[in-house]
């Protein structure tokens, strides 16, 4: 860029903060506006009514009073011409309707233009009409009573003028109305983009609340068997306490990893959350180790892995948390004696899950909140177009049943 377009540039964006700081101040007193012009255009007329109307009136012999009177009508109702254009432009057009009749023919009848384009600015397209009827009048009267060679001599030129101060006035608003469309629109946006963000926001809250509840309520279940299998064998066999104390320790660190790693998410280290991954399909095996040595006797038949139509690293952890989610329920709710079974099915167009338990038919409690226990499960499934099904089996027991179309296959 060169020096001048650069020097051109600052200077446009001098003039526009400079026109911005006159607007606001004029927002703000807009009667200090107001009342200078009108004083500015008064002052005007004044001077042409101390006789310069003489030059162009064909009455030169009207009394000074009436020619002062007829001035202030066409000029003091400028202080209005912005809050009430029409009433002004009534009572400026009454005046030129006297000076017409008169033959004082007043060149402060001009001023007419400037509550005209405040019409065509603000106002309805009909008022324009309105102000055209007041505005013709006076210029009838005038070619009537003191005709000046043709008729449209002293009509057609000012009923031009007339017409292009309302197209400008038009035309300004047109921009003025265009230029608000695009600040509304730009508004609009702002107020989606920040609903979107607070949308994400609430999706992500419900994600990690989901995450926490799944980690915790899993390892408390796994510590909490662990626990009392420990407390039973202290008595009897100190080694076989020493193990249960061991696998809570494990366990509670495990829990803390990921404890830590989900948080972890919360804040901008992102190359935090890339050293702990998501749990995967390949730590099912960890998962279900930690539940039998938490006294719940876990068969886990994998099948076919199909290494040709592999999962999605989200569809992976959906299918984690859901078994999670399930053994953790029949590690609280199945009772002594219970055993479960896992069984993970792969087929080129979808992933089952079963898990089952043999203890009593009675579902787990309704989960507190949004994004937990069932709901959560059910949640997960369908991020992915599956579907989850619940609930007894004939023989007694409960059944949680997972199936994930593969991305590409139908659902």
């Amino acid at each position: 860029m060169t020096t001048e377009a650069t020097a051109t540039t600052g200077l446009s964006r001098s003039l526009q903060r400079l026109l911005a700081r006159t607007r606001a101040f004029d927002a703000r007193r807009p009667w200090l506006w107001d009342s200078t012009l009108t004083l500015f255009w008064t002052a005007a007329a004044l001077v042409d009514a101390s006789g310069g109307w003489r030059n162009t009136a064909p009455d030169p012999s009207l009394p000074a009073w009436l020619v002062v009177t007829l001035s202030l009508g066409l000029s003091l109702p400028l202080y209005r011409r912005r809050r009430d254009p029409l009433a002004a432009l009534t009572v400026m057009a009454c005046a030129a309707l006297a000076s017409a009749a008169s033959g004082a023919f007043l060149q402060a009848g001009y001023l007419q233009l400037i509550p005209l384009f405040h019409i065509a600015l603000t106002r309805p397209p009909r008022a324009l009409l309105q102000a055209f009827a007041l505005l013709v009048p006076p210029l009838l009267t005038g070619a009537v009573r003191f005709p000046r060679g043709s008729w449209d001599q002293h009509v057609v030129p000012t009923l031009w003028a007339y017409a292009l101060v309302a197209l400008l006035g038009i035309a300004v608003r047109s921009r003025k109305d265009h230029t608000a469309a695009l600040v509304d629109r730009a508004r609009r946006l702002e107020i989606e983009r920040d609903q979107e963000v607070r949308l994400a926001a609430a999706a992500e809250r419900t994600r990690i609340a989901r995450e926490m509840h799944d980690i915790i309520g899993h390892n408390l279940s796994v510590i909490t068997g662990l626990a009392d299998g420990g407390r039973y064998a202290a008595a009897k066999n100190p080694e076989r306490a020493a193990q249960a104390l061991d696998a809570i320790g494990t366990t509670s660190r495990e829990a803390l990893t990921e404890l830590r790693r989900l948080l972890g998410v919360l804040s901008d280290d992102e190359q935090a959350a890339a050293r702990d991954p998501q749990p995967t399909l390949a730590d099912l095996e960890t998962l279900i180790t930690g539940v039998r040595k938490a006294g719940l006797p876990v068969r886990f038949d994998r099948g076919d892995t199909s290494p040709d139509h592999p999962l999605t690293p989200g569809a992976q952890l959906t299918v984690y948390r859901v078994v999670q989610e399930a053994l953790t329920n029949a590690l609280k709710h199945a009772g002594d004696g219970a055993k479960a079974t896992v069984l993970l099915t792969h087929t080129p167009q979808e992933v089952r899950v079963e898990v089952t338990n043999t203890g009593p038919a009675v579902p787990p409690p309704p989960p507190s909140g949004q994004g937990q226990g069932l709901t959560g499960m059910r949640e997960r499934a369908a991020l992915y177009d599956g579907t989850l099904d619940t609930g007894p089996l004939p023989t007694g027991g409960w059944h949680v049943r997972l199936r994930l179309p593969r991305e590409g296959s139908p659902s």
